[in-house]
């Protein structure tokens, strides 16, 4: 519910609706004590979530922004900081001829 709730701007109404039957149904089954109607409406809710997280993908591609299309971005302001590369070294160990 929460997922829906927070990415409904992302989902179609008739996969929305879906989910939130299903999520319904599951709640009034779990208020009674027939596992096997509980089993049927819990995977039922998995089927359609599977759905939903297909339509958001769906979305997603549709929009040009498929999961980790940011990360190009992020690596350019990377590229702006200033980088020192260095070596250590340790002056002990040259002054008394290499030995370690």
């Amino acid at each position: 519910e929460k997922f829906l709730k927070d990415n409904e701007d992302k989902v179609p109404g008739d996969v929305k609706t879906e989910v939130e039957t299903a999520v319904e149904e599951l709640k009034e089954k779990l208020k009674g004590e027939d596992t096997a109607e509980i089993r049927t409406a819990t995977e039922k809710v998995a089927a359609v979530s599977q759905k939903l997280g297909q339509a958001m993908y769906a979305n997603a591609q549709a929009e040009g922004a498929a999961p980790g299309a940011e990360a190009p971005g992020e690596g350019q302001a990377k590229a702006d900081d200033d980088v020192v590369d260095a070596e250590i070294v340790d002056d002990e160990k040259d002054t008394k001829g290499g030995a370690a």
